[in-house]
């Protein structure tokens, strides 16, 4: 870590010297340290310690505001615990703002006085950004976004090349040679985002979610310049960067003409592009945006795809993204889509906007230095998972996918991890498409 100095402690206090953001100086000053929030937070329930209280999160950053904002903090600092900006705070904010918070937002829900907390945290975390603290694992994801237009620096050739390939399974799969996934295309109705983690490592959601467009009729395209849904840097809280990532899906989406943004199965993708984007880039969107949960439960409700719950017959459940679902209030219609999918779903408890994170989000996935302690704050959903007796779990975030396969795996649940779009394209007869195509 890159020891402390002036200029880095003047990039730092900028952050809390904004008189634009009256909404952090209020949350700031209303913490009553009552402790609610340690039983609504993975990591102290897993731990017991009272560092991974979300109010002592809280605390780091209003000592520091305390300390060089207010007058008794600057005149008489131990009288409010207020705290210089130092090596050693800093390193305590790197550890529990960005190694010990997943940012779902749970401790807000249940705040006495509705302290938003994961915004504090967020605030937070953008001092370390702007000092230059952010974990190297984190920012080398951001990294790779901003050089190369996608989280996983995947090529334009290797890129292509997966598609032709899931265009191929496409056709097989819907028995029409005339399938297909469109690159590029303007005047569309939809275009499309992915993660970067469906072209590297899960192709067959792409050829899931195309084969729903195609059983709907669906006019839409991909863009080979800008289709990643992620944008890290909401996580890392670096405003320019994740301003810059935001602009770039803006833009190929006015540039494509396209009426409609559908985002993939991304937690914070949905509450990056949707909510925060145009905050980012300080512009309204001309288009819609909307998420692919709804529009497939959109196409499922004007008989658009034809579903058969005969299909799944096992018993499956759902995990709630956290941004998707607590921080973007898209609830009800993941649950629609299943109910019309399989034939028998049960709810984990609790669920829906009380839901209990994986554990991977906040950026943990991307930062390795936490594995440990990610893994660990998991068991909490691990036992949620067995106790419905479910054989499949469906979540439709591919980051909650990826951290839900690990958690198979530590935990030995022997369960089935699927996205929304592959139970959707599963349960889709192929006579059924073709005459609809007709």
């Amino acid at each position: 870590m890159v020891k402390i100095n002036e200029d880095i402690i003047k990039a730092g206090l900028e952050v809390l010297n904004s008189h634009k953001d009256s909404k952090l100086i209020t949350h700031l000053n209303s913490c009553v340290h009552c402790g609610l929030c340690a039983k609504t937070c993975l990591y102290y329930l897993t731990s017991n310690d009272k560092r991974f209280i979300p109010a002592r999160k809280v605390e780091l950053v209003s000592a520091i505001y305390r300390r060089y904002f207010t007058f008794i903090g600057k005149t008489m600092p131990g009288l409010t615990n207020a705290r210089k900006l130092d090596d050693d705070i800093i390193a305590e904010m790197i550890d529990l703002l960005y190694g010990a918070c997943v940012m779902c937002g749970r401790c807000v829900k249940h705040c006495s006085i509705g302290v938003d907390i994961e915004y504090v945290v967020r605030k937070g975390r953008e001092m370390l950004a702007k000092m230059g603290y952010v974990p190297e694992s984190l920012q080398s994801t951001v990294k790779a976004a901003l050089e190369t237009g996608n989280n996983m620096a995947i090529s334009y050739e290797d890129f292509t090349d997966t598609i032709e390939w899931m265009e191929e399974e496409l056709q097989d799969d819907c028995d029409d040679p005339d399938a297909r996934i469109p690159l590029n295309e303007h005047g569309k109705n939809v275009l499309y985002t992915l993660n970067p983690r469906e072209p590297k490592f899960f192709p067959l959601s792409i050829s899931a979610m195309a084969k729903i467009f195609y059983a709907a009729k669906e006019s839409w395209t991909l863009s080979t310049y800008m289709y990643d849904v992620t944008n890290y840097a909401y996580f890392s809280s670096h405003p320019a960067e994740a301003k810059t990532i935001a602009q770039r899906i803006y833009d190929e989406t006015d540039k494509l003409k396209a009426k409609r943004l559908v985002l993939a199965e991304c937690g914070h993708g949905v509450r990056a592009n949707r909510w925060e984007a145009p905050n980012y880039i300080e512009k309204e969107f001309p288009f819609d945006v909307i998420t692919s949960v709804e529009i497939i439960a959109e196409y499922i409700k004007e008989g658009r795809i034809k579903p058969n719950k005969e299909i799944i017959t096992e018993k499956t459940t759902l995990h709630d993204p956290c941004n998707l679902v607590r921080n973007a209030g898209v609830i009800d219609d993941q649950r629609y889509i299943l109910k019309n999918c399989v034939k028998d779903f049960v709810e984990m408890v609790p669920y829906g906007t009380d839901n209990f994170c994986c554990g991977g989000g906040g950026g943990q996935l991307t930062m390795s230095e936490y594995n440990d302690r990610r893994l660990s704050i998991a068991e909490i959903k691990a036992e949620q998972i067995r106790k419905t007796g479910a054989s499949i779990v469906v979540s439709p975030c591919h980051n909650c996918i990826d951290q839900l396969s690990q958690i198979n795996v530590t935990y030995k649940l022997n369960v089935k991890i699927k996205t929304l779009a592959e139970i959707v394209a599963d349960t889709l007869l192929v006579e059924n498409m073709l005459n609809n195509n007709k």
